[in-house]
């Protein structure tokens, strides 16, 4: 059994399947988990002008699940992330964390933030492609200003606790190192601890390696391995390393076009591909 980031004991779920179907395909698509997800898409499209980013797309991730999205870049992946992260509104549908609503949202109706909207954001972590870290403060201060100024944590609890995740993520010597004073790795190993302390139940990466040289790409890839391994945190990763994705992963969705076209565990996605998108896409980005 993997132990949460809180140290409390979380049995991930069974995951049974539901299937929808995909927007230009006739065969049902596994997208789901049925009554345990912890995040939940129904029928949500996102729309900029006559660009249909997402296509009534449902969804589902099971608590404790640790889920990664591929697929070309325009085909929706990153705008789930952004839309749990309320950095985007969808255009229609309804989206759930935690069985609380995120958003809920009806065609050509505008939509006002809401407590309940920021009270469901708190369960959720995000780690950007972009570190974004404040330039003048050290790691420990950057990880410390989200619990202190959001969660109204105690500012001594706020600081034992970003040094023990600057420790968990292999940077306890750097806390007081600013982010010029760190290579671009360490920057999104503070990234990460920054996300973990404000103790989500749902932590969301999007592609965290892009920005990366390659050479420090191993050290980021180590920290998000030991959190999938060992604790029983829900994840939803984006991302284009596609042997990390299926060393980690419980299941695989492969994206294109607004909506999902398959979805599986990771030996079916990867060595069984059973929709000919899938197996055009893996062909092309295996080859580099």
């Amino acid at each position: 059994m993997r132990p949460s980031i809180e140290s409390t004991h979380v049995s991930s779920p069974p995951v049974p399947q539901d299937t929808v179907v995909a927007p230009g395909l006739a065969a049902p698509v596994s997208t789901g988990v049925g009554a345990d997800a912890i995040i939940r898409f129904q029928g949500v499209s996102k729309n900029w002008g006559s660009n249909h980013v997402l296509k009534a797309l449902n969804f589902d991730v099971a608590a404790g699940e640790k889920v990664s999205i591929i697929g070309p870049s325009g085909s929706g992946k990153t705008t789930i992330l952004r839309i749990l992260m309320t950095l985007e509104t969808p255009s229609e549908g309804l989206v759930t964390v935690d069985g609380d609503v995120l958003w809920s949202v009806n065609a050509g109706e505008k939509v006002r933030e809401t407590r309940q909207l920021r009270e469901t954001r708190r369960k959720i972590g995000m780690v950007f492609q972009q570190f974004n870290l404040f330039p003048h403060m050290t790691a420990l201060e950057n990880i410390i200003e989200a619990p202190v100024h959001v969660l109204g944590m105690n500012r001594a609890e706020a600081q034992e606790r970003a040094a023990d995740l600057l420790k968990l993520v292999g940077l306890a010597k750097h806390m007081n190192h600013t982010p010029p004073q760190m290579s671009g790795g360490q920057q999104q190993r503070v990234a990460i601890a920054r996300a973990l302390a404000m103790r989500p139940k749902v932590l969301l990466f999007d592609e965290p390696t892009s920005a990366l040289d390659p050479e420090l790409i191993g050290d980021v890839l180590n920290v998000i391995r030991n959190l999938a391994h060992t604790t029983d945190m829900t994840m939803l990763m984006v991302t284009h390393e596609m042997r990390f994705a299926e060393e980690i992963s419980d299941r695989v969705v492969m994206f294109d076009n607004g909506g999902a076209v398959e979805s599986g565990p990771p030996a079916q996605i990867f060595k069984n591909p059973q929709q000919e998108r899938t197996r055009t896409f893996l062909r092309a980005v295996l080859q580099h």
